[in-house]
């Protein structure tokens, strides 16, 4: 199925990273056009030539710029959206720098909300709008403070949106994934490792110990999740939060 044949569309923001294009793939297994969106013009380039059902559209959701660059890619019904930037590991609380703060939550929060905006008109009853956040947000740590305060502040977000795009049969979700096996973790690794002067492999192990089956989440779980939200049983979810940390959090509820 070309994209042209397909009736209804997701857009995918962070499509390029390690859980982004694990995302795509399985929208594409579920009939739906994607549109993947990034700041990275040819790292889109390369996700478009895997598949002629994914369409790019070039936009950094972290300036308002990118509600009339998304909008305009849009043709047909959004049956999905998918939120899924990164942002920098900018140390604990004490040590990261402010700015560094604000810009985590600007581009998850603000970056989310400006998602939800570009498709408002283009969202039909049973469409899903869909954050990925972390643990973090729900079980702090002190050398990932930005991240932490961002994620935690997308669960009120999410919360909001589902309030609000309920009566027209919208859903809110909030994937929340713990550390994952991913190039990204590894460079975290090292470079606690560095700072603490111990060896990688131990950093690696002892965040294996924090999850309760000793374990990191993969990027195909993330995606697993994002695609079993299409399903009509879903209609029953929304403003809650999906935890793949494998075991990570302590808290209740």
């Amino acid at each position: 199925m070309s994209f042209e044949n397909c009736s209804e569309l997701a857009v995918v923001v962070g499509a390029t990273g390690a859980f982004g294009q694990e995302i795509v793939a399985r929208l594409r297994e579920r009939q739906l056009g994607v549109i993947a969106v990034s700041r990275t013009a040819a790292a889109l380039e390369g996700l478009a030539a895997q598949d002629d059902r994914v369409r790019t559209c070039v936009a950094d959701i972290a300036s308002d710029d990118a509600i009339e660059r998304i909008a305009r890619t849009l043709d047909r019904p959004v049956r999905m959206v998918v939120h899924g930037p990164g942002v920098a590991v900018a140390g604990g609380i004490l040590s990261a720098p402010t700015a560094a703060v604000v810009e985590a939550v600007n581009i998850k929060v603000g970056g989310m909300l400006r998602l939800a905006r570009a498709v408002d008109q283009r969202l039909v009853k049973g469409s899903r709008l869909v954050a990925i956040g972390g643990h973090y947000g729900f079980e702090p740590t002190a050398y990932a403070a930005a991240a932490g305060i961002a994620n935690a502040a997308l669960v009120n977000l999410m919360r909001q949106l589902s309030l609000a795009c309920g009566p027209r049969g919208v859903t809110a979700h909030l994937i929340a994934p713990g550390p994952a096996e991913t190039e990204r973790l590894h460079r975290v690794a090292a470079d606690r490792a560095a700072l603490l002067g111990v060896a990688v492999e131990e950093v690696l192990a002892q965040m294996r110990a924090e999850s309760s089956i000793g374990a990191f989440t993969t990027p195909g779980q993330v995606a697993w999740a994002a695609a079993m939200l299409l399903d009509p049983e879903a209609d029953a979810m929304t403003g809650g939060t999906l935890m793949l940390d494998a075991g990570r959090r302590h808290g209740l509820p």
